[in-house]
């Protein structure tokens, strides 16, 4: 559609106790986009008050929340794409929902704190490795312990028999149990820990008949060995915290049944909670008032009275035809911008600036054409759009699960690399390098000095007059756009004198047209002053009267009150004067962006030309500058591009013509989603 959706308003009265079907139903239908009834003309009254909720909407949510953040846990994507059905919600209990959750929080919480404790070993052994990583060999570090370290390292000898009772107490404690010898009566061992540990361990040696002795030569071991020894419990520690990660895992496969279940019922009572929010009542009737599409009007009326039985009053208002309504509610119209998939990524460069106004032309086809073009032109190689597709589509297979916005994001660089591979093919670029003859002219040629391949594009000014001819249509589009939307609205005082009216819109064709005659003409000859007096000089005049009928009727005509309109007149000739001026030279950043990128390719290729001893054969070095420099452009000038195209679009485009002063339409529905989601 070229215009906003065209929406309606509903108020409607139904009895009291069929409240509750009332709210499935347009739970259901998802198309209303609610407003307080105390926000409409004449909506306050003393016998209309909200309706009570039973329970918070807030606390609902927060409850959804927790289980969505469960169901995050490990690997797992979390809520995704979930259907729901009306007719399987159930009145919530939060008091058990609450208490379930706080059961399976606990659980999580008792495999998070083995996880912790698990890891804190881990890192004291690999402290420990560090420390032991520096010692030149163990007699030595036995002999002259630094008072520095927080190693303690201790041999001696204990019975064979307590050996594995010793060895389980002693896991309590991150440490290195070496056994010298076995097969005798007593084990030498040597016992690496910590410092802060020594007391402790002291206490486990004393009960385990620990006799302390020096390390015989013969049995010296190797710092290799205790290092193998410390590597083995760091990664026997690994393994538990794997295996308490699997064991949750586990745990939340079994809960998942149940929380999805939970999660569905909980989110359809928020939504539910968050209709009747905007529900009032008197004694025995509820009222509630929204916007939907034109287009849904038909069903949202049958199904209301379907789930009413016919009792219900419905008043349908349509924007444009009630007076009264629309001069005080017209800003509050919710803005719904369709288009189709392919224009979804447009769509988004749109939102990201504002919501046009209701009623008004949406930019986005337009903005479409606009910005691949401009891309384009700044960007014009087939070799490198190529790339900037292949990077959107495997963009998009790696990123499947990606937010939407990155999706759109993701079709925008591959459409912008398919607007680059078609003017590559006009200018003849393939990688920097003319592979293959162009078909409009050879932009690397005209930048270098050479032949261009074409009659009518010769040099650097052609170029930028090429710019300056798309700058004048994209302005002229602005300004037939701007004129279409002040008709669809009937602002006839903004359609004539506004700076993008009728009369601003004639003195740019007029400066259009004295700009190409006295270029014609060798920069020495303007048209006739008669010309230029009724031209420019009578819409100039007109534009006086502007103020006059904006104020008539609000304020008396007197001298300071002409003294005022006369300012007003000069500022707003200077505007218009300056403005057309700076936003059609502004399109010469068009040309200027194609130059530098034409002219990065030359640079590079002549460097690449520069590592090879003859100059025409390249050698491995000239393609590694040549690799390097396309992906330099590709990134730098691509991003330039994608900015400066933007910028085009938003200052000198949308200021013709945008009125961003829209407000979203947000109809609660099953499908609804949270902003932060």
């Amino acid at each position: 559609m070229i215009f906003t959706t065209p929406m309606v308003h509903l108020t409607a009265v139904v009895l009291d106790h069929d409240s509750d079907k009332i709210t499935k139903e347009l739970l259901n239908q998802g198309v209303l986009d609610f407003i307080k009834v105390s926000e409409i003309k004449d909506g306050s009254d003393s016998r209309i008050h909200p309706l009570s909720l039973e329970i918070s909407e807030g606390r609902i949510k927060e409850s959804r929340k927790r289980i969505e953040s469960f169901l995050r846990l490990g690997e797992r994507p979390g809520i995704r794409d979930i259907s729901l059905d009306i007719s399987a919600m159930t009145k919530v209990k939060l008091e058990d929902i609450e208490k379930k959750l706080d059961e399976v929080a606990d659980t999580i919480e008792g495999f998070r704190a083995k996880q912790r404790e698990q890891q804190q070993e881990i890192l004291k052994l690999e402290d420990i490795r560090r420390q032991m990583d520096m010692f030149g060999n163990i007699r030595e570090s036995l002999s002259s312990q630094s008072s520095y370290s927080f190693l303690s390292v201790k041999t001696g000898t204990i019975p064979a028999e307590q050996i594995p009772e010793f060895s389980r107490k002693l896991k309590k404690y991150p440490s290195v149990q070496l056994e010298l010898k076995k097969n005798q009566e007593r084990i030498p061992l040597l016992i690496v820990s910590l410092k802060r540990d020594d007391k402790s361990i002291q206490d486990i040696l004393g009960r385990f008949s620990w006799v302390p002795g020096e390390m015989p030569e013969q049995m010296s071991p190797q710092k290799t060995d205790v290092l193998e020894n410390l590597d083995a419990a760091i990664a026997d520690f690994r393994g538990k915290q794997e295996q308490v990660a699997q064991e949750l895992n586990l745990y939340i496969e079994g809960q998942e049944p149940e929380l999805h279940r939970q999660w569905q019922n909980l989110r359809m009572n928020e939504l539910y909670q968050r209709i009747q929010s905007y529900f009032s009542r008197t004694s025995r009737t509820i009222l509630f008032t929204g916007w939907l599409p034109k287009k849904s009007q038909p069903d949202v009326d049958r199904a209301i009275r379907q789930a009413s039985g016919n009792a219900c009053y419905m008043e349908w208002h349509i924007p444009g035809k009630d007076a009264v309504f629309v001069q005080n509610q017209e800003k509050a119209i919710p803005v719904s911008l369709k288009n189709p998939r392919a224009l979804q990524p447009f769509q988004l460069l749109v939102e990201n600036y504002s919501l046009p106004e209701y009623g008004t032309i949406d930019p986005t086809p337009f903005v479409a054409v606009a910005y691949l073009s401009m891309f384009g032109l700044m960007f014009g190689d087939a070799g490198h759009g190529t790339v900037l597709v292949l990077l959107g589509f495997l963009g998009g297979l790696l990123m499947k699960k990606a937010k939407p916005g990155i999706k759109k994001l993701l079709q925008l660089i591959m459409y912008c690399g398919g607007a680059s591979i078609i003017t590559g093919i006009l200018f003849g670029s393939y990688f920097g390098r003319p592979l293959f003859p162009p078909v409009w002219f050879n932009y690397h040629g005209i930048i270098a000095g050479h032949s261009s391949g074409s009659r009518n594009i010769t040099s650097i000014y052609d170029i930028l007059e090429i710019t300056i001819y798309f700058g004048i249509g994209v302005i002229g589009l602005g300004l037939i756009l701007n004129w279409i939307n002040c008709i669809a609205r009937k602002r006839w005082l903004q359609l004539i004198f506004d700076k993008a009216g009728i009369l601003g819109g004639w003195i740019f064709g007029v400066g259009v047209y004295t700009a190409f005659y006295f270029v014609q003409r060798n920069y020495k000859q303007l048209p006739p002053l008669t010309f230029l007096a009724l031209a420019v000089g009578l819409p100039c005049l007109a534009l006086f009267l502007k103020a006059p009928l904006h104020n008539r009727g609000k304020e008396d005509l007197t001298v300071f009150s002409l003294l005022n309109y006369f300012m007003e007149w000069i500022v707003e000739l200077l505007e218009v004067f300056s403005g057309y001026l700076a936003n059609t030279l502004s399109f010469m950043r068009v040309a200027g962006l194609g130059i530098a990128h034409v002219s990065l390719m030359i640079a590079f290729d002549q460097i690449a030309r520069m590592m090879s001893p003859g100059g025409d054969e390249f050698t491995f070095t000239s393609y590694i500058i040549l690799v390097l420099g396309n992906v330099l452009v590709i990134a730098l000038e691509g991003l330039s591009a994608g900015i400066q195209s933007l910028r085009l679009n938003y200052y000198e485009f949308f200021s013709k013509y945008f009125s961003g002063t829209g407000k979203a339409y947000a109809p609660v529905s099953l499908k609804s989603r949270d902003q932060e989601e």
